[in-house]
């Protein structure tokens, strides 16, 4: 019998076990121009806790007392769509569950790039998309400009320092705690600020003053609230600032007093929302870049993994505890 998450009731704040629950479900009957997939492997993401309330947003709520759903890789065990076959390994969006019947037109039939299929859901998917063009397009990244990345040992976070690098640029990162932080320069930043040792905007003056900079010019937000409030501090004149994230507030908490905004009329600073979705058309481009990268060791991926469906929420509320490096993901 196949297994599901459901929500029960909108969180108050950060969510909890009381707000989900793990039920059997009976799959759909396979239809013409449907797949049969059994999950492999299954993200949580940030985005997904704004999926949990009832208001507007760029992506539809999740109904009470339905599965949820979300990004996922899995392998097909019967098809009766033109182009997939049983064994073919296909991203999807049946997450939050071992097993999915879909549409054949929702899927996407992995190519192979020499790389191990769960990177479709980390550093060649969602994650590494939106660390790239958030970067490059957004911000209108280049090199020499210095780049400022919060949440910089998390999954965007950790992509964006890497690409920055490899693009030629100086790279400060946030953490939470020292052992984050060395990962952070592990992989590249010239420079990392623990945000837990003390206030982030007294951490970005020192360590712009570490590598000899008088500012920044890219600030790849996923985070808000202080950090946000900083980078405007430190931003240099033109500066372009990549709204990825505001994790620190997604749970509703009180509104932050921002001191430093108004500084972004003056010194003219570009801020950009953006989605991944906004650039999904273009990814056989980002693997051309990216995928090189992997293999040759220029880009490393490091994940924090949860083992089986049961976890999933808990791997989930880990993403509000700092509890992952890297990527999160659920083997099933």
């Amino acid at each position: 019998m196949a297994k599901a998450w459901h929500l029960m009731k909108r969180p108050q704040g950060k969510p909890t076990h009381d707000d989900v629950t793990l039920k059997d479900i009976d799959l759909p009957a396979l239809e013409d121009g449907m797949i049969h997939v059994k999950n492999d492997w299954i993200s949580v993401d940030p985005y997904m806790r704004v999926r949990m309330d009832d208001q507007e947003s760029y992506f539809e709520s999740f109904q009470l007392e339905k599965p949820m759903d979300g990004g996922a890789v899995g392998t097909v065990v019967a098809s009766k769509a033109d182009g997939f076959e049983e064994g073919d390994k296909v991203l999807h969006f049946g997450g939050w569950r071992d097993e999915a019947v879909v549409q054949a037109k929702t899927a996407q039939k992995l190519p192979d790039l020499g790389v191990d299929y769960f990177h479709f859901l980390s550093t060649l998917g969602l994650t590494g998309g939106t660390a790239w063009f958030g970067l490059m397009d957004v911000a209108s990244a280049k090199e020499g400009d210095v780049v400022f990345v919060s949440a910089a040992a998390g999954a965007v976070g950790s992509m964006v320092v890497q690409f920055a690098k490899a693009k030629g640029m100086t790279v400060i990162g946030s953490a939470g705690g020292a052992d984050k932080c060395d990962y952070v320069k592990s992989i590249g930043a010239d420079a990392c600020i623990d945000y837990k040792a003390g206030p982030i905007i007294k951490g970005l003056h020192k360590a712009l003053q570490e590598i000899g900079e008088k500012g920044i010019d890219v600030y790849f937000d996923n985070v808000g609230r202080d950090h946000l409030d900083a980078a405007i501090a430190h931003a240099k004149q033109n500066a372009r600032i990549a709204m990825c994230g505001f994790i620190d507030g997604i749970n509703g908490e009180v509104a932050y007093p921002f001191k430093y905004l108004a500084l972004a009329i003056g010194k003219r600073i570009r801020m950009e929302g953006f989605i991944f979705t906004d650039f999904q058309a273009r990814m056989p481009e980002f693997y051309q870049e990216v995928v090189p990268m992997m293999l040759s060791g220029k880009v490393t991926t490091r994940e924090t993994v949860h083992e089986g469906i049961e976890s999933t929420f808990d791997a989930f509320l880990g993403l509000f505890e700092g509890a992952n490096t890297g990527k999160m993901l659920v083997k099933i």
